[in-house]
């Protein structure tokens, strides 16, 4: 087993295990060559189950259920205790939990994964932000239930990882009306491309939401799931190219206790 997967120092506890792992690793085939791990895919089932065992056996030693949301774009939270039941669908995107051995994934393929840990409280989170997520401020409330769960902002440390580039983001001029609606600073997020384009700074935008929220331990990976195919898989890469499906990579936390 080669998994490969990119890891933060603002992460690294004996008491947490994490990882953003790319595409690289598994045994799937084809277009989701090889570590597709999201069963919204066309992608065989046994094979996404072989390749999230992988990914938990790498975490935390043995084969656990990795738990992952039916995932909206939405703001919605699930305070988790106990593993998400086989074929649960749970339509939210942000798990949180203060248990031991629970893994909490996210799956992207261009939006932001983020993951949070207060190694002092022992509480971690992981969240799915698109556009939508970020603006409605899915950040905001990840971070609020972990204070309302004991933690505090000085001790929770954050970060986006593999996400679609600035110069990779191509909107258009209703997009960026969205945003400008909400805040005309919001400006700032977009350089103008061509006569009614522009290109939109998601990284960026999850990065002072998160400090918007409060927090001061925070970064991010700096890796584009667009132009970096061989390590990552892009919904709108597959978009652009006519391809009928494609695969998703899968960013995991998990508290694993001292050792």
């Amino acid at each position: 087993m080669d998994l490969k997967f990119k890891a933060s120092p603002l992460l690294s506890d004996p008491g947490i295990s994490h990882g953003f792992f790319t595409r690289r690793g598994g045994v799937s085939t084809g277009i989701y060559d090889s570590l597709n791990c999201g069963p919204g895919s066309s992608d065989d089932p046994a094979a996404i189950t072989e390749n999230r065992n992988r990914i938990s056996t790498c975490l935390t030693g043995k084969k656990r259920p990795i738990n992952t949301l039916y995932q909206v774009h939405s703001s919605t939270i699930v305070l988790l205790d106990k593993p998400i039941p086989a074929g649960g669908k749970i339509e939210a995107d942000g798990l949180i939990t203060r248990e031991q051995n629970l893994i909490l994934g996210v799956l992207t393929a261009d939006c932001a994964p983020v993951l949070f840990a207060d190694p002092v409280g022992g509480i971690i989170a992981a969240a799915h932000a698109g556009w939508r997520g970020a603006l409605d401020e899915i950040f905001e409330n990840v971070v609020a239930n972990m204070i309302h769960m004991g933690s505090s902002k000085e001790n929770i440390r954050a970060v986006v990882g593999p996400v679609i580039g600035f110069e990779s983001y191509e909107v258009g001029s209703d997009f960026k009306e969205i945003f400008l609606q909400r805040r005309e600073e919001n400006q700032k997020y977009f350089k103008k491309k061509g006569s009614a384009k522009f290109l939109f700074d998601l990284e960026r935008f999850c990065l002072d939401h998160l400090e918007e929220a409060g927090l001061t331990k925070i970064s991010s990976l700096g890796f584009d799931t667009y132009t970096q195919e061989d390590e990552f898989f892009s919904f709108r890469r597959t978009t652009h190219r006519g391809e009928g499906d494609y695969g998703r990579q899968l960013s995991a936390i998990c508290l694993t206790g001292l050792p």
